[in-house]
């Protein structure tokens, strides 16, 4: 994995500090190099003369604030700050800066009484820029008394907002706010993003996030992470973009079937047809009710048809061995006999996509798939791939959704993968990929323009054309929702889900170049 897209909770961001402490940097030290890069980015943000007004808490978050404070102050910028607490209550490195602080700058600081709300009509901070540094990014309790006080007349001020590592009330794990939270223009954060980062809200709130090296080594962070999370893209499967090979033929690029629904629902597998085949397969099959034949034929000219009779039809194509890759759900139908096709489906052991109306079909009837996914992967075959929005996810696992469950997004996307033995396409604007070994990576990428209808259909599609081409199961999933991202960032403002068919084509081309 390439150093520098992994993201840490606040939880081993701490473990990161702590070797990195052991293994010889003071705390201070860190804290010095925190601060200044909290300092050059407010620099960044203030015209020549322009002050800044410094919100500091009492713990390390506070600290950083001090340190940017001083290093300001002392270049000539003119600085308030309000510690929310008392000086005695500091400890710690915290403590020491804000002692460096004293000695050093207190003639260029203008200390603002503790308990004063400077965002009140009458007060008025004569600043342009607030630095943010009351809460930390372990933030677990809503904020409440004074400091919501603050963070509401913050937010009312129309100030601009730089926070330090998130802005204050924000949970780095989830993204989710304590209460209420800090809405910041920028935030600075120190070695490695937070889930928080990119999950909703978080992502809104933070504005465009700064990443400062405060040397913590890349070493360190590994020993310090889990699982793995990480930011999504290329730097994460780029190694597995499958390249044509010179002596190659269609087959060997794979051949991936898309199971149609009836034939007045067909236009949603046809969507995930052409999406496969844009993304890579060799070929692509729609295999359909005789009776959707003619509908299906009058649209697709490089898809083939393979009309299905009979449950001997469907075997049949399931043992042709050139076959390998499978999309099922796009207008599905609900009901038994759905079921009943993926359950087999998922017994055949190919590369497989499960959307839409298959995982609505097990609402609440969920553990025979699950068991039958087990018996896949004991069996030596990879994990499908289930993509669900919120409200399929809540169907298929209803313990598991937040609120209900209590956890934030990326542990529900694991815990369901953990589950189901599945790749989880936890689906929306901060789309979580889950593997059942816990390893996840969250989605940035795309615009507001990928709500519309038809646009999920396209995403199972691209990632059964990768998985046609025997990618393995959880970087097929993470690639083709970035893909799927990125496409809508080239199909531009106002597309519709089949603008971003050709738009894949570019896609591909940067990939492979």
């Amino acid at each position: 994995m390439v150093p520098g897209v992994e993201l840490l909770t606040p939880q081993e961001m701490r473990r990161a500090d702590a070797l990195t402490i052991e293994a010889g940097t003071p705390g201070i030290e860190l804290m010095e190099r925190a601060g200044r890069g909290v300092a050059d980015a407010a620099r960044a943000m203030l015209a020549p003369g322009q002050g800044v007004l410094v919100l500091c808490g009492p713990g390390n978050n506070g600290g950083d604030g001090f340190v940017a404070a001083r290093l300001l102050a002392l270049e000539g910028v003119p600085v308030m700050l309000l510690l929310c607490g008392q000086p005695e209550q500091l400890s710690g490195d915290a403590w020491s800066a804000w002692r460096r602080m004293g000695e050093e700058a207190a003639d260029g600081i203008r200390f603002l009484e503790a308990g004063a709300n400077p965002f009140h009509e009458s007060a008025g901070t004569g600043a342009p820029l607030v630095i943010d540094a009351l809460f930390g990014a372990g933030l677990s309790r809503p904020v409440s008394g004074y400091e919501l006080e603050l963070v509401n007349g913050l937010n009312a001020s129309g100030l601009a907002v730089l926070s330090v590592d998130v802005p204050s009330g924000l949970d780095g794990a989830t993204g989710e706010v304590r209460g209420v939270a800090v809405k910041a223009a920028r935030t600075v954060t120190f070695c490695r993003m937070k889930p928080g980062h990119l999950l909703l809200p978080g992502r809104v709130l933070c504005g465009e996030v700064e990443v400062c090296d405060i040397g913590i080594a890349n070493e360190t962070v590994q020993a310090a992470a889990g699982p793995g999370c990480w930011r999504n893209g290329p730097d994460v499967w780029g190694a597995f973009v499958p390249r044509p090979r010179v002596d190659g033929h269609k087959f060997s690029r794979g051949h991936a079937v898309a199971l149609s629904g009836p034939a007045h629902a067909t236009g949603a597998i046809r969507l995930s047809a052409m999406a496969a085949l844009r993304s890579g397969a060799g070929l692509v099959t729609v295999a359909c009710e005789p009776s959707a034949t003619m509908v299906l034929a009058n649209h697709l000219t490089t898809v083939m048809l393979h009309p299905l009779r009979g449950d001997e039809a469907l075997a049949g194509l399931l043992s042709d061995s050139r076959i390998t890759a499978l999309v099922y759900g796009p207008g599905a139908g609900l009901g038994a006999e759905t079921q009943a096709l993926v359950l087999d489906l998922v017994a055949s052991g190919k590369g497989l996509v499960l959307d839409a109306d298959t995982l609505s079909s097990f609402a609440g009837t969920e553990t025979p798939l699950f068991v039958t996914i087990e018996k896949r992967v004991r069996g030596g075959a990879q994990p499908p791939v289930l993509t669900p929005h919120a409200g399929e996810f809540g169907r298929l696992f209803p313990d598991l959704p937040p609120p209900v469950s209590g956890l934030g997004k990326l542990d529900a996307a694991r815990a369901a993968a953990q589950r189901s033995r599945s790749v989880i396409i936890y689906k929306g604007a901060d789309t979580v990929i889950a593997a059942p070994d816990g390893r996840a990576a969250i989605n940035a990428n795309g615009t507001p323009w990928l709500a519309t209808a038809g646009s999920g259909d396209v995403l199972a599609g691209i990632v059964t054309g990768l998985l046609a081409q025997c990618l393995p199961a959880f970087e097929a999933a993470a690639m083709g929702v970035w893909m799927h991202g990125r496409a809508a960032e080239i199909a531009g403002a106002g597309l519709i889900a089949d603008d971003l068919l050709p738009a894949l084509k570019d896609v591909v081309q940067e990939l492979s170049a």
